[in-house]
């Protein structure tokens, strides 16, 4: 195929040049009935091509024409039988894949580091989540993936299981053997679906880890706006259709079903354009970025108290390959938390960075970076050293995720249970009903369904107190939790 067109945005182009008039939503009519300073600044061409599903520009949910033809070339560029639009993010690809293999009472092996989404759609089709603890790196106060080995034993003790799910990369670019992880569950007749949120690059370069479908894994959710440049809530869906264990056209329906009918033609044709981009020019975009990444690193290395993994901590199951654009920065022998350090970068350097948790700040370098935006980093990262190095205590290393608690319920029946409120620093052995995880990247602390321990409540607690974002509850403050109301005894 020719990956020089843009079938879908050439048509919007085409179609807003024309200039029908138009009895249709969206009600702003090419910008004439919207706020003018917000026309002013998003632009006449933004507006012009902010359409619906009209005939000319075919239609996400059936699609028969631009659309489709859109979706074959990024099949093609991303190595895929079939790649599916998601205007609302790699989130609803996520879902999708789930519902798409998943019913009620099915079981499904899953990492505990899962994105927030993996749960909605375990408690949406009413699934069963046999979790497999990532391997932790004590030295960094991070997860990474699952092993080989530990998914062989989650097999044995399932086999029924309808999928398996790996994230690959990581948050911090850190990646399992996934060809020996889907060779494994392919051996069970398991379908492999991947959370590759993160890794939209690394189908274009030699020097990165394999993705999704190179790997032969059957279905990939993939952030074509994260890495790729496409506009934000854009991703797509990668279908490997050769193994035969997932179907295309149930991929379609379950993708219909939780997809606007509203789709955003904007976020399309970013993904069509970014596609295009990914395809002549991904093998060059990726090269710069690793060079501007590599160097941030070897920089960083040499700063007094600040320490960036690289290729020195593989060699592991759970540390088979790393995506190096991902610059974790460990701050910990400043005497200071992640946390404030990213606070401090954005009071006094105007930086903004991915996440930040007890020891670490994540930075990721992509193909928008310049020699400029990655030296305004290390200078304030400097001087950051020059007022903490040697100042003050530094942080002991505790890493005390608590043991995966015991599943009581399946998600879903937790979720519409009946419940009541208690005190949270008193549950302990209650079943909870909602969730508690830390965001970013929204890693699951307790699900509902699971009992409550003592060691939940503690580790909870220590995240809230240093001022660590942890969300889920209705009680913003997890002063009182949501737990399963237990009938009395009956005497």
């Amino acid at each position: 195929m020719d990956q020089h067109v843009t079938p879908l945005f050439t048509a919007l182009k085409k179609h807003a040049a024309g200039n029908p008039v138009q009895f249709h939503i969206p009600g702003h009519k090419k910008g004439l009935g919207t706020d003018a300073e917000f026309r002013e600044f998003i632009g006449d061409n933004a507006l012009s091509i902010d359409l619906i599903n009209i005939a000319p520009l075919d239609d996400l949910h059936q699609p028969t024409g631009v659309i489709l033809e859109a979706q074959k070339l990024a099949a093609e560029a991303f190595g895929a039988d079939y790649t599916y639009f998601s205007v609302q993010g790699t989130s609803n690809a996520i879902m999708t894949m789930i519902l798409s293999v998943c019913s009620e009472g099915d079981k499904i092996i899953v990492p505990r580091n899962i994105h927030k989404s993996v749960m909605s759609a375990i408690i949406f089709s009413g699934a069963k989540p046999i979790f497999v603890s990532p391997v932790q790196d004590e030295n960094l106060g991070i997860d990474h993936g699952i092993t080989t080995s530990s998914l062989e034993r989650a097999l044995r003790r399932h086999p029924d299981a309808k999928g398996v799910l790996v994230i690959n990369p990581t948050y911090f670019g850190v990646c399992a053997d996934l060809r020996s992880i889907v060779d494994l569950a392919h051996s069970y007749g398991v379908p492999v679906l991947v959370d590759e949120a993160h890794g939209v690059l690394i189908h274009f370069h030699e020097e990165l880890p394999v993705s999704a479908m190179q790997a032969g894994a059957d279905m990939a959710a993939t952030s074509v706006h994260k890495l790729g440049g496409s506009m934000t809530q854009s991703s797509v869906l990668n279908l490997n259709a050769k193994t035969g264990l997932v179907n295309p056209q149930r991929v379609q329906t379950i993708l219909s079903m939780l997809t606007t009918t509203s789709t955003s033609y904007i976020l399309l044709a970013s993904l069509d354009t970014s596609r295009r981009n990914l395809a002549l020019n991904g093998h060059e975009m990726a090269s710069r970025t690793i060079a501007l990444s590599n160097y941030a690193r070897d920089t960083i290395n040499s700063i007094e108290g600040l320490y960036s993994f690289g290729k020195e901590i593989l060699g592991t199951e759970a540390t088979f390959n790393l995506d190096p654009t991902k610059l974790n920065i460990h701050v910990r022998h400043l005497g200071i938390t992640g946390y404030e350090t990213e606070n401090w970068l954005r009071q006094k350097y105007n930086i903004e960075v991915e996440l930040s948790d007890m020891y670490n700040i994540l930075c990721l370098i992509t193909p928008g970076d310049t020699q400029e935006s990655v030296d305004k980093l290390l200078a304030a990262l400097r001087v950051l050293s020059a007022i903490h190095y040697s100042k003050g205590e530094i942080y002991e290393m505790k890493v005390q995720v608590p043991n995966i608690p015991q599943l009581a319920l399946i998600p879903r029946d937790a979720f519409y249970a009946d419940t009541q409120l208690v005190p949270f620093r008193e549950s302990a052995g209650y079943i909870i009903a909602e969730f508690i995880y830390v965001y970013p990247p929204g890693i699951p602390i307790l699900l509902p369904g699971e009992v409550i321990t003592q060691d939940n409540i503690d580790y909870i607690i220590d995240h809230v107190e240093i001022g660590l974002p942890v969300k889920g509850p209705e009680d913003r403050s997890i002063t009182n939790i949501k737990v399963i109301v237990e009938a009395e005894p009956i005497s």
